[in-house]
């Protein structure tokens, strides 16, 4: 396993983190302490976990779910203090959590507090703000954004309310350092210019969508990245799993994420399609796996802290785990590249 600085913090993370959004859905119990038995042996000291999963599919009768089965693992194996734990707080608009509320004081404390007695664990690592309450280009919708019609002011005083409560709960021990998700790069210039002003806890990642067929990431909010220690940490690395290849057939296996959700959250559709084979050929041609290739380019990015992989099988899991040691030649970067200059915004 290799190892990368978490922000400032000092901490060494495993560059894969063990994404857990499928446990208490697609994955029991057993088979989510049977994947952190497996990436705990192979290096990995990271999990990624939030109040809000299982999200496949997300819903009232499964909430929280997720950290449950960290928790019994926890219990279980005694390892807490072996493994760097992030958690998230939702943000506004899920009527199961906390009636919909946006962020607030409140709504940040009762859920740390929700979640550290779900986690069986007297302190999260990394608790990280899953999503602003504005509206933000995230999810396909930068085609429609517009951040003129954003209240400058109702923004700043949110984060500025949600940053004083996250300064308490570090404070107090139940929170070691936060984190940013689903953010843009002027959000995160101002939790960091509060944070300066206010003495209040730095913020020490983001958490936003990267693959190969989502490199948003790639201009702003890289040099945020590079000049104020705010690593990536990439979720939906394989988009979806769609860079697995595993749909290249036209198949949809049963209980896989197209066969719930058909579009993949707007990353499966008929412009993404094209670039997406173009990226799976590159694989064919140097004979790389197409998951390990994916993974191994986000790995190769200068901003990236930790790719966040996430899987329903063990063969999946040993495989993503496994793209930690792949390296990528020039030859299969340039060919990236070009991809990447022709379909820019597949999806």
């Amino acid at each position: 396993m290799k190892y990368r600085k978490l922000g400032r913090t000092g901490l060494d993370v495993s560059a894969i983190c063990l994404g857990t959004m499928t446990w208490g859905s697609q994955n029991t119990e057993a088979e989510g302490h049977r994947q952190m038995d497996y990436a705990v042996g192979e290096g990995v000291n990271f999990f990624d976990t939030a109040e809000l999963y299982p999200t496949t599919p997300a819903s009232a009768d499964t909430v929280g779910d997720t950290e449950s089965i960290i928790g019994t693992w926890f219990a279980g194996r005694g390892k807490r203090d072996d493994i760097v734990l992030a958690s998230k707080v939702a943000g506004g608009g899920r009527a199961w959590i906390d009636d919909g509320a946006n962020l607030s004081a409140a709504k940040v404390r009762h859920a740390c507090e929700r979640s550290l007695k779900r986690l069986q664990t007297d302190y999260i690592d990394l608790y990280q703000v899953h999503w602003p309450d504005r509206q933000t280009y995230h999810f396909r919708k930068s085609w429609f954004w517009k951040p003129e019609d954003h209240d400058r002011q109702q923004t700043l005083d949110v984060i500025a309310e949600v940053m004083g409560e996250l300064d308490a709960l570090v404070k107090e021990g139940k929170v070691r350092h936060v984190g940013l998700s689903n953010e843009t790069a002027w959000g995160t210039m101002q939790y960091l210019k509060l944070s300066e002003q206010k003495g209040f806890p730095r913020i020490q990642s983001i958490q936003n969508e990267y693959s190969l067929l989502h490199r948003l990431f790639d201009t702003d909010l890289a040099e945020v990245a590079a000049h104020e220690d705010v690593g990536l940490l990439a979720f939906s690395p394989l988009a979806a799993g769609l860079l697995s290849g595993k749909y290249r057939t036209g198949e949809v296996p049963e209980g896989t994420r197209l066969s719930m959700q058909p579009d993949l959250n707007g990353r499966y559709q008929e412009r993404s399609k094209p670039a997406l084979e173009a990226y799976l050929a590159v694989a064919d041609r140097h004979g790389l796996d197409p998951a390990q290739m994916a993974l191994a380019f986000c790995l190769s990015r200068p901003f990236m802290t930790a790719a966040i992989i996430g899987a329903t099988s063990m063969e999946q899991l040993k495989t993503n785990i496994g793209a930690v040691d792949v390296e990528l030649d020039d030859a299969v970067l340039d060919d990236i590249l070009e991809i990447y200059q022709r379909h820019t915004v597949p999806m």
